[in-house]
């Protein structure tokens, strides 16, 4: 069975929405080694490090375990994430919380955290859905661990979301701004303007890209930025660069470069 991953997905519109620039995903293997150096490197790189995954009640779930060595921690049981469990977990056939037992054993993998005892322990479990038993744990201040299910993942990004707004630059996360455009022009001939409009907006925040459509009549290129009303007066001078039009949704306007296709061609043949 393959897994598909919709979180990687998720993850960008997510941070896209508030305007975080999404630096890197990496998928890693679940292998201790490979946990610690890229939880490491990450950490120490970027400001807001997500992990998705490898926590659940198996012994093949090893995400907690793995960056608690990463950071030099001790997994610890946490009494808040325990009581939360036993409240909100859905009853199970011949299993009890008061009687020890391998199932027990198992579930008790899933509250057992890296906790850094030096520092304040609420700011490290995170409990962000009233609905969800399930934290997330915070690890060197920047290293937010989540559950690989995708609704549980989405459901609790969307609750980090209003402890990561003070945060932003835009602390009211209006997000990024993005405009596409259709031109029938190749990459290799609207490359010296689009050079040269990168150099020019670049100072503004704004980044552009071309994107080729295979086997398409049209190629897309993007304006992305913060700043809505300088997108905006961008438009014409783009639209006359590549020869294009601004369109709401990528091959927009395919059909209607087929039908003038077709017309062309009739012209041709009579």
């Amino acid at each position: 069975m393959q897994t598909v991953d919709t979180n990687s997905a998720y993850f960008a519109k997510f941070c896209f929405s508030l305007g975080i620039n999404l630096k890197r995903i990496e998928v890693i293997a679940d292998d201790e080694t490979e946990i610690i150096e890229a939880a490491r490197r990450m950490s120490a790189k970027y400001d807001f490090v997500v992990t998705s995954g490898g926590i659940g009640p198996t012994h093949d779930d090893i995400t907690y375990s793995s960056i608690a060595k990463a950071f030099d921690l001790k997994l610890s049981k946490h009494e808040g994430a325990f009581a939360r469990m036993k409240k909100l977990s859905k009853p199970q056939p011949n299993f009890t919380w008061d009687e020890p037992s391998p199932v027990l054993t198992a579930k008790m993998r899933m509250i057992e955290l890296p906790i850094d005892h030096t520092r304040d322990i609420d700011s490290q479990v995170l409990f962000v859905d009233e609905s969800l038993w399930v934290p997330i744990s915070v690890v060197n201040g920047n290293v937010h661990i989540l559950p690989g299910v995708p609704k549980l993942f989405e459901k609790l990004m969307d609750g980090l979301k209003p402890l990561l707004l003070p945060r932003l630059t835009d602390p009211e996360g209006k997000g990024t701004y993005r405009m596409l455009f259709s031109t029938p022009l190749a990459e290799s001939a609207m490359a010296p303007f689009l050079t040269e409009l990168a150099a020019k907006v670049e100072p503004q925040g704004v980044k552009v890209g071309s994107y080729p459509r295979w086997e398409q009549a049209r190629n897309t290129v993007t304006l992305v930025g913060s700043n809505l009303q300088y997108l905006e007066s961008l438009i014409s001078e783009v639209e006359q660069g590549i020869e294009g039009i601004r369109v709401q949704v990528e091959g927009e306007d395919d059909k209607r470069s087929s039908e003038q296709a077709d017309k062309n061609s009739e012209r041709v043949d009579i």
